[in-house]
């Protein structure tokens, strides 16, 4: 059985073609990911859930495009609101090992930093499926990781502890499902450690330069300027990866 989902629409280089609002359950509903404050999305999910007995809201983590419309949709259905602490929307803290429960089955929280410091997924014993939130797109090799010090180290063991449940399926919340989940999470693990490589090379081989000077060497001169920002901060947690002694 797969999850139903509507598109929040809001289409992007970092949501792809927008954010997946994930509905487990028919009378008692976890609505993972409401999505951002656009109130067509919050009406269509106010509509989905409209008769079930009771709903909850599951965030993975605190990013507007995924929490926007937590409060409003609560306001509307009554729905608690549950998270990762340190998440300014959340009614209750959620953790690993922590479970909600659904008449398709609990969904079990875990602790996959990397994107974020707080980032949760949701486990889906029932279907060997993971709700994975920004840990992974449904497209491509990479997401976003340059957001606290430490985030690679966290991102590269949150990938470890994914694909150590050995699920059947993925659920990112951008983009497609992931059917081969062993195949997806390689494929992130190697672009970033191909990236970690290519800063190591910059910092070795021009270490007179600085962050902005290995942007461009790693990333290339013609970079946008809509995603340098981007591009900078990711680079300097790759930088503080590699000058990391602890890390491989």
């Amino acid at each position: 059985m797969t999850p139903r989902f509507l598109n929040a629409g809001n289409a992007g280089p970092f949501t792809l073609d927008g954010t997946r609002t994930f509905l487990v359950g028919r009378s008692e509903i976890a609505v993972i990911d409401p999505g951002p404050a656009l109130e067509a999305h919050v009406g269509a999910v106010e509509c989905a859930v409209q008769d079930a007995d009771s709903v909850v809201i599951l965030l993975t983590h605190g990013h507007e495009d995924h929490t926007g419309a937590a409060f409003d949709l609560a306001e509307r259905t009554g729905a608690q609101i549950v998270g990762p602490n340190g998440v300014q929307s959340v009614d209750t803290t959620i953790e690993t090992g922590d479970s909600v429960t659904t008449d398709q089955g609990e969904l079990v929280a875990l602790h996959t930093p990397g994107h974020t410091p707080e980032h949760l997924s949701y486990v889906w014993p029932d279907r060997k499926a993971v709700f994975v939130g920004d840990l992974l797109l449904g497209a491509g090799d990479t997401t976003w990781v340059g957001e606290y010090p430490g985030c690679v180290a966290d991102y590269l063991l949150s990938l470890d502890l994914v694909r150590a449940l050995r699920p059947e399926v993925l659920y990112p919340a951008h983009g497609a499902a992931l059917e081969n989940p062993t195949e997806a999470i390689d494929r992130f693990a190697e672009h970033r450690r191909g990236r970690i490589e290519q800063v190591r090379r910059a910092m070795s081989d021009h270490p007179e330069s600085d962050i902005e000077g290995w942007v461009d060497l790693v990333y290339g001169a013609q970079l946008p300027d809509t995603l340098r920002g981007a591009a900078y901060r990711s680079l300097s947690a790759l930088a503080d990866y590699v000058r990391d002694s602890h890390n491989p």
